[in-house]
């Protein structure tokens, strides 16, 4: 199995037309994601590279009613617009790519998909892949199969980067990957590290989970909390950043790379995962042999 996109996923694209996304959405064909319909207010009837083109989310589902997932390619300004427009037609799954959108407008978009029962990755998502199935976004470029083969490690990520990389350690150490995901690194996330855990932790074919942190936030330590009571698969943790302990600035990267308190420091992170029964590495070269150690 895998979390959240599978070979039964039927993915919408909103901004279609726009650079990005039709640079993208070649990437996702090639790889065997079923995208089937994109929409564009003021584009319909167009196709994008064979993919059919409409004004309205209304319009792609009456025509496309299996469409269970949502891509979203649009500027700052329409992301929540967008998002808004896919939740009420009822779509139960958007991957929200679009950087810089506005907090507020975020956190407006999470309390719909709460409304919705709905689950979004992102903002300032590189997307989500469950190898051999399908993938959604950027992730794993023009060449997944590379960094990507089917396995029982999952992968969550706050580095769009990052994600990639890890799931490359990972295939060095002998190992595949359930799913990985790049779930952003602003101030609010529609999945954070406790959701993503929970998700893995249901899956029956996820046999353990890594996770890349970062500075900043409280996503990390409310991931430690749910590692300590509900969490029974082994997680390996990275916590990147720890080179600012010692810089001046208090912002590093993402919009929610903020050290505030003592809580938001790199050091302390790794502190409560592994108190919480994490396997914290120093270094993330090491992720591939502690999973090794786990005797998988």
């Amino acid at each position: 199995m895998s979390i959240f996109v599978d070979e039964d996923t039927k993915i919408l694209v909103q901004g279609i037309t726009g650079r990005e996304a039709s640079e993208k959405v070649p990437e996702m064909l090639d790889y065997g994601a079923d995208v089937v319909a994109g929409v564009t207010p003021g584009k319909g009837g167009q196709e994008v590279h064979g993919v059919p083109v409409y004004d309205t989310v209304k319009e792609a589902l009456e025509q496309h009613p299996e469409i269970n997932a949502s891509i979203v390619y649009v500027p700052p300004r329409f992301a929540k617009d967008a998002a808004f427009e896919a939740l009420d037609a009822g779509i139960p799954f958007l991957n929200i790519i679009t950087e810089h959108i506005p907090v507020r407008d975020t956190w407006e978009i999470h309390r719909k998909a709460e409304e919705k029962d709905a689950t979004i990755v992102g903002p300032t998502s590189v997307g989500i892949i469950s190898p051999g199935k399908t993938k959604l976004g950027p992730i794993g470029g023009s060449d997944p199969e590379k960094m990507y083969r089917p396995g029982k490690i999952g992968i969550v990520s706050k580095s769009g980067g990052m994600t990639t990389e890890t799931a490359h350690v990972i295939m060095h150490s002998g190992f595949g990957v359930s799913t990985a995901m790049g779930i952003g690194g602003d101030i609010i996330a529609g999945t954070d590290f406790r959701d993503a855990l929970k998700a893995f932790e249901e899956d029956p074919e996820t046999d353990a989970v890594v996770m890349f942190g970062e500075l900043g936030g409280r996503s990390e330590l409310k991931a430690a909390e749910y590692i300590e009571e509900e969490m029974s698969k082994p997680v390996v943790a990275f916590i990147a950043g720890r080179f600012t302990e010692n810089l001046p600035s208090k912002q590093y990267g993402h919009a929610g790379a903020i050290i505030r308190a003592e809580e938001n420091r790199p050091r302390y992170k790794k502190k409560r995962l592994e108190e919480a029964g994490a396997h914290v590495v120093d270094m993330h070269h090491e992720i591939g042999k502690k999973l090794e150690e786990l005797s998988l």
